[in-house]
């Protein structure tokens, strides 16, 4: 509540113009329904929902500065921040008041009327353990009794205060002082100096596991000297704890030397100098050749829609035809599919991925147009979409679903900000120099796992775009970073050149075309001739087998003819013409009709009968020959209709003799015998029962009495067959969501979840491979479980469905 009056207080001296700045950098905040009131826009800025979207923003020194900031706990000075950070004079400085002029925009850190930093609530609470450091000694010593207040001072050598205050206060007073610190230490015995520097230099250790029927946490080898004199505070909640380091011992005994990481400046790339019109001549080759495979992988899209694995996504097998018709690599297609699905050209249609209406509209449009639909596209794309294998290095299938990555996209918006950095004239040596100060503008950033270099996948996407060229940042470049979709389009119509209307066809069957095909020349090409070549330039070849497959479409010779004229820059070669007539004179010379049986016979005049007949015509008969009919409808229907109308036809088997057909008489199958009674004690009665048995009325009245009092319906089975029910709301949405888990293990994990327990699942990934997980930090967030994956060491995301077995720890 307190941070919120003085940030309230804060945003109440700023004039417009600044507070304007600070709404345009948070824009979360000023999200309708916009704020009335200076202190409702304090408490938007201040929810943690709203702290999370600016951190991944931050650039390295905004987040060292916010961690120093964090470990010094409460309000802090500026020069007490500074020093801190090493950074109270030169380049330092300056760039120490730069990063809090940054923070102040986010309204993260901001100075109250005191001149004293604070920060939110939110931004303090996202290091467990900022800087490595423990708690404030003031808030360690929070509900510590007067009596051990007295006993650390007397064992520090100060003569007690009267007061609990005022013996904290004294207490403060000298842990405030390094110096005092430094002394005390020397006169500690061997061991607790070991200890103390070790844990000076460490994390906070995590809280220790207390069995019950035991007095509390076995303390280290020389903590309790350091105990009774204040340096290091046993944990104050019910079962002690492990011992803690206030943040003003830590700091005391790492020395006046030693300084918090600040990197102000971005790493410096090596750089060579670079003229704008190189870079706008290979952008210009890079965009152009990407609109044109872009085309061509969404056409081979539209002519068969890749199909769905059963774990969702599209597989290797899809992705490598796509790219054979397409002739573009894996990488190109990935990107294009993920880009296109984005901006709504493809969408799920059951277990195909197909082309919507909005692709017709694309597909018509300039390539300019068309790029810079997918730039907009991947700029905000949640993934990386070339990424093709997993962490444990499995491969991925492209269109998957995975949950959303604010830290992928915000990969390449630190791409576009490291590269507007560069001087004019002048770019890297290598795109992947880039890399590292990549980090540096977004340390939150997410990595491709199969990176060689630092985000070495964003950077190579960048390059296909037209994005980066020759180490630097193209116009296209600028459009995203500034997210100006009317200028990204501009610079794309400047860039692009309009789509070409017709190709060369030479007379060694090939057809060139020079840039981006227009979509009436694409689709021709398509339909007559087969693609082998696809970028700057894509190149066609006509082979008797495309015009064969244009003629099985329905087109004519002719037709064929004319649109490869009109398509054609000069007239059609002979070769080519000769092609289409030898391929039509040969097309349908025998043709294969489709028939559930054959009527033969040897006189014509009979089966030209039978054609005719009125009653026969629901049979659909086809006269193929003067003696040969073909009927729609199964032998034995067209065999009964014809000797309803009186004729006498016979039927023929597969190899042609005559199919004999004897009527077998019928008859009841044999009864089974009753078993004979073996004398079993348990009295079993068997249950094959004989018809001529009939119940006594002792047996129908003992049947009466238990139909009477069973209840008048049957309950409802549960999903698992069980008969239990569900016993809590998490065990039912488990069971909605993991179809593959038992009822007992669907149990075991909802119980995981509510108690907080570890747990071994089998989990198969989207590539099919099995593994067996053990999770912790269990949190349902359905179809989801996002838990800490102990195998991998890290917080994954799990797909409920995907858990097929589950086993306690």
């Amino acid at each position: 509540m307190k941070s919120r009056s003085t940030l309230a207080a804060w945003l109440g001296r700023l004039d417009a113009p600044r507070l304007a700045r600070v709404l345009a950098t948070r824009n979360d905040a000023a999200s309708p329904p916009e704020p009335r009131t200076v202190g409702e826009l304090a408490d938007r800025l201040q929810r943690p929902g709203s702290v999370a979207l600016a951190l991944p923003r931050l650039t390295l020194p905004c987040l060292q500065v916010a961690e120093a900031l964090a470990a010094l706990g409460g309000p802090a000075t500026p020069g007490a921040l500074a020093e801190l950070l090493g950074a109270t004079d030169g380049e330092a400085s300056s760039g120490l008041d730069a990063v809090l002029e940054t923070l102040a925009d986010h309204a993260l850190v901001w100075p109250d009327g005191n001149g004293t930093l604070r920060m939110t609530a939110s931004l303090r609470q996202a290091w467990d353990a900022p800087l490595g450091l423990d708690s404030p000694l003031e808030m360690l010593l929070t509900g510590a009794t007067s009596d051990e207040l007295r006993g650390m001072l007397v064992a520090l050598g100060i003569k007690p205060p009267g007061t609990k205050q005022q013996r904290l206060a004294a207490l403060m007073e000298h842990h405030s002082d390094p110096q005092a610190i430094a002394e005390v230490v020397a006169r500690a015995p061997a061991v607790t100096q070991k200890l103390l520097t070790h844990r000076a230099g460490a994390a906070p250790r995590q809280p220790q596991v207390i069995m019950f029927g035991t007095s509390g946490p076995v303390l280290e080898p020389g903590a309790r000297w350091a105990l009774d004199r204040g340096l290091l505070i046993q944990g104050r909640h019910r079962y002690g704890g492990p011992a803690r380091m206030p943040v003003e011992v830590a700091l005391a005994l790492r020395g006046p030397g030693w300084h918090a990481p600040f990197d102000p400046l971005p790493p410096s790339p090596q750089l060579v100098p670079i003229a704008p019109a190189e870079v706008e001549q290979e952008a210009t080759a890079a965009a152009t050749a990407f609109a044109a495979h872009a085309a061509s992988v969404l056409s081979a899209c539209s002519s068969t829609p890749p199909a769905r694995l059963k774990s969702g996504g599209i597989g290797a097998r899809e992705l490598a035809r796509i790219g054979k018709a397409a002739q573009a690599d894996e990488a190109m297609v990935r990107i294009t599919l993920e880009t296109a699905y984005a901006a709504g050209l493809l969408a799920r249609d059951g277990d195909l991925v197909a082309p919507t209406e909005e692709y017709d509209v694309w597909a018509e449009q300039e390539p300019a147009e068309r790029l810079a639909t997918l730039l907009q596209a991947w700029r905000d794309l949640p993934l990386t979409p070339t990424q093709a294998r997993d962490e444990d290095n499995k491969a991925l299938p492209a269109l998957a679903g995975a949950p959303p990555c604010n830290g992928c996209r915000q990969a390449r918006h630190g791409l576009f900000a490291a590269a507007a950095r560069l001087p004019t004239g002048q770019g890297v040596k290598a795109a992947s120099d880039l890399g590292p100060t990549v980090a540096w503008h977004r340390p939150l950033a997410d990595a491709s796992p199969m990176d060689v270099t630092p985000f070495a996948a964003v950077i190579r996407e960048a390059e296909l775009f037209g994005v980066i060229a020759r180490g630097a940042l193209s116009a296209l470049g600028a459009h995203l970073l500034a997210d100006d979709a009317p200028g990204l389009t501009a610079a794309c119509r400047r860039l692009l050149p309009p789509a070409t209307a017709v190709a060369r066809i030479g007379a060694d069957l090939t057809a060139v075309v020079a840039g981006t095909p227009a979509a009436r020349l694409a689709m021709v090409l398509d339909a007559t001739a087969d693609r082998e070549i696809s970028g700057t330039a894509s190149v066609w070849r006509f082979s008797s087998g495309s015009i064969r497959r244009a003629l099985d479409a329905g087109r004519a010779p002719e037709d064929i003819a004319a649109d490869l004229a009109a398509i054609a820059a000069g007239p059609l070669p002979q070769p080519l013409s000769y092609l289409i007539a030898d391929s039509a004179r040969s097309h349908g010379r025998v043709r294969i009709a489709p028939a559930a049986c054959v009527l033969h016979g040897e006189e014509p005049a009979l089966l030209a009968e039978l054609a005719a007949h009125r009653k026969l015509s629901k049979l659909g008969l086809r006269q193929l020959a003067p003696t040969v009919l073909v009927s729609r409808s199964p032998l034995g229907t067209t065999l009964a209709a014809l000797r309803a109308e009186g004729y006498a036809p016979v039927a023929e088997t597969a190899d042609g003799t005559v199919r004999v057909e004897k009527v077998r008489p019928q008859r009841a199958a044999t009864t089974v015998p009753a078993p004979r009674k073996t004398g079993d004690k348990r009295g079993i009665r068997s249950t094959a029962i004989r018809t001529s048995e009939v119940p006594a009325a002792a047996d129908m009245d003992v049947l009466a009495v238990r139909l009477l009092t069973a209840p008048p319906t049957a309950p409802e089975p549960d999903p698992f067959g069980s008969g239990v029910p569900f016993g809590t709301d998490t065990e039912e949405i488990v069971a909605g969501y993991a179809k593959h888990l038992s009822y007992s293990d669907v149990r075991q994990l909802a119980h995981a979840i509510d108690a907080g327990t570890a747990i071994t699942v089998e989990y198969v990934a989207t590539s099919g491979s099995r593994t067996v997980r053990t999770l912790s930090s269990l949190e349902l967030d359905p179809p989801y479980l996002e838990a800490w994956c102990h195998l991998r060491e890290a917080e994954r995301v799990f797909t409920l469905s995907r858990i097929h077995g589950v086993m306690p720890l």
